[in-house]
């Protein structure tokens, strides 16, 4: 008998507009943590994905997310 994973699994692509884009996966649980994280340079693309154990990706620079909930640019620091 297959076993479903009860999380969504949804994939997100984020392409870095900038070099140095941190892209860091978060846990799930009630002790939210740091699991991963990648360094995207200038033009670099990720694919990332939701799973049981991510539950949030944070993304700190400059680089466009897009989601099957749409598109979104995050901004560097300024």
């Amino acid at each position: 008998m297959e076993k479903r994973n009860p999380t969504n699994n949804d994939y997100i692509v984020i392409k870095a507009n900038e070099d140095g884009v941190n892209v860091i996966g978060l846990t799930r649980g009630s002790d939210t943590r740091f699991h991963h994280s990648e360094k995207l340079d200038h033009g670099e693309v990720l694919i990332a994905q939701f799973t049981e154990h991510t539950s949030a990706i944070k993304i700190r620079g400059s680089a466009k997310i897009i989601t099957s909930y749409g598109e979104v640019e995050s901004e560097a620091k300024k």
